[in-house]
């Protein structure tokens, strides 16, 4: 009986190199789905602009909550209701309540709501909200001028959807 000496050929070269290109593929591939699918980041139209804007921006959302406006949010099927109070807990006197629900990634549901004053501090508004993750800025305005500007992200989830 004579044993085969014949080593490292070129097949095993090939294999070893495809081998190594198909493993670096499969994990380059798997990472883009995973990053496509979880990215959770805003999305800006200029982020050069915005970050020009962002120190008075800043400031201004210091100003509002040291002025102690608070605003809650509800959402229960089609009925959106939005509860402003001032400092000592009252109803905050608002003229008008804009909300603007946007996706954390995407603008593709994105809407824009003026809601309907139904009592002092008290704007509500009819209309569906799609499940998931939303971005949810509440701009409320008296004598044109706005007096509280927040942003809160919510998932639906929260309010029994």
């Amino acid at each position: 009986m004579k044993a085969s000496t014949r080593g490292f050929t070129g097949l095993h070269m090939l294999l070893a190199t495809s081998a190594f290109f198909a493993v670096v593929i499969a994990v380059n591939i798997t990472m883009a789905v995973y990053a496509s699918s979880s990215w959770s980041g805003l999305v800006v139209e200029n982020t050069y602009v915005a970050s020009q804007e962002f120190n008075g921006k800043a400031a201004a959302m210091k100003a509002m909550a040291a002025s102690g406006v608070e605003g809650a949010l509800s959402v229960n099927g089609r009925a959106i209701r939005y509860d402003i109070r001032d400092g000592k807990g009252a109803p905050a006197i608002i003229d008008e309540v804009t909300l603007n629900f946007k996706r954390p990634v995407g603008d593709h549901e994105d809407f824009h709501l003026t809601l309907r004053k139904t009592g002092e501090g008290r704007f509500e508004a009819d209309h569906e909200v799609a499940g998931g993750d939303w971005i949810v800025e509440a701009i409320s305005r008296k004598n044109g001028l706005v007096v509280m500007d927040e942003a809160k992200r919510i998932d639906t989830a929260e309010f029994g959807r």
